[in-house]
């Protein structure tokens, strides 16, 4: 559902949007959206993984294991919480 929106921006950044728009055929608004499109993008691509964030703390209180015991540890985890 499409919902206006105001915005208050600086006016030499107004003229350059008004410009942009023109040189590239597309309304301000697409041009937001877009933007706006990409940023939430990004924040979800910045997300951790369940699987990692469920291995978060594991090793607070003792020395990270040998690779064989970290994949056992990885393992056992990832079982118990799925």
């Amino acid at each position: 559902m499409q919902k206006k929106l105001t915005l208050s921006i600086d006016e030499e950044l107004i003229k350059f949007a008004h410009h942009f728009s023109k040189e590239t055929n597309q309304s301000i608004s697409k041009m937001v959206e877009e933007y706006l499109l990409r940023l939430k993008k990004h924040n979800d691509e910045d997300s951790v993984n369940p699987r990692i964030e469920n291995l978060y703390g594991i090793f607070e209180d003792q020395p990270i294991p040998d690779k064989k015991e970290l994949r056992k540890i990885f393992y056992d985890k990832s079982n118990y919480r799925s």
